[in-house]
């Protein structure tokens, strides 16, 4: 008989969780129980399912392992590392945690009802995104959908916050189908490892409005990493200052980017939904 599993369901900006502790006892989960999870008519529902381990590093207060909801690991999550951000600070008794991820360690940091999290330094270079071509200047490359003549979208800049990101700069955010653009944009070739998709229309030097279509998860009520691509990605090209809101369907986080080392600060809430058992028998053939 399978032990029995919690999991815990939490949200940034809509942007939902399922976690599960593994910390007393290990968890390793196929991709077929990673979808079940994840499925919002089958199982619990969520954008990406979150496991907390020890990490092996010295002074570091838990790993955040993430999958998506297609049950393959993603090396990045914003959202997520405010809300494991919170879980983890209340739990020790701490204002500051750090987070190792397979992105790295972040530092998250509980303010009230929000979490700021140092989310390191963005690459910038092509080979770093990474993209199926070579370019000098990653502030808007050669990719286009829609007639030569005509492009529905076109030039996006690119940027990796521990994932891949394309951001198209847009007059109007109503005006595009993303349901419909962001598959083929996230399977394109230019991007061997598949990327986010972001729409962003500028609004002021100091506010953006950005839709998502996340890689592994489709349309999301938000998406903190995406954020912190179109904060920079804006900055490079001049059309904000480095301290900007940034608006998504789930509400709104703040973002700067800094001068001084280049690390980028998000800020957001977080959201503690409720908690539950998995079901034994999901786990079952593997405990047999």
């Amino acid at each position: 008989m399978a032990d029995t599993v919690q999991y815990l369901k939490m949200n940034g900006l809509g942007n939902d969780f399922v976690v599960l502790d593994a910390r007393q006892k290990p968890l390793k989960l196929s991709h077929d129980q990673v979808r079940w999870i994840a499925d919002r008519e089958q199982g619990i529902g969520c954008d990406q399912l979150i496991v907390l381990e020890h990490s092996p590093l010295d002074g570091v207060d838990v790993f955040m392992r993430i999958y998506n909801a297609e049950g393959g690991e993603v090396d990045a999550c914003g959202n997520a590392t405010r809300c494991v951000g919170y879980l983890v600070a209340e739990e020790l008794g701490k204002k500051a945690v750090t987070i190792h991820t397979n992105a790295g360690l972040l530092n998250a940091e509980l303010k009230g009802d929000v979490v700021s999290v140092d989310m390191g330094t963005p690459r910038l270079a092509w080979d770093q995104i990474p993209l199926a071509e070579e370019f000098e200047d990653t502030t808007g490359i050669e990719l286009q959908i829609g007639p030569i003549d005509a492009p529905v979208l076109h030039t996006p800049s690119v940027v990796n916050v521990g994932n891949p990101h394309a951001i198209f700069w847009v007059k109007d955010l109503d005006a595009h189908d993303l349901a419909r653009l962001g598959p083929m944009l996230e399977y394109h070739p230019m991007f061997p490892e598949r990327a986010n998709i972001s729409l962003a229309q500028v609004m002021g030097r100091d506010h953006i409005k950005v839709r998502v279509w996340e890689r592994g998860a489709g349309l999301t009520e938000a998406c903190g990493t995406a954020a912190c691509a179109v904060a920079v990605a804006a900055v490079r090209k001049d059309l904000t200052d480095r301290e900007v809101t940034i608006s998504l369907p789930g509400g709104d986080l703040y973002l700067e980017w800094r001068a001084s080392d280049h690390h980028i600060i998000m800020t957001g809430p977080y959201e503690l939904d409720g908690e539950g058992t998995l079901p034994a028998e999901l786990f079952e053939e593997s405990a047999a």
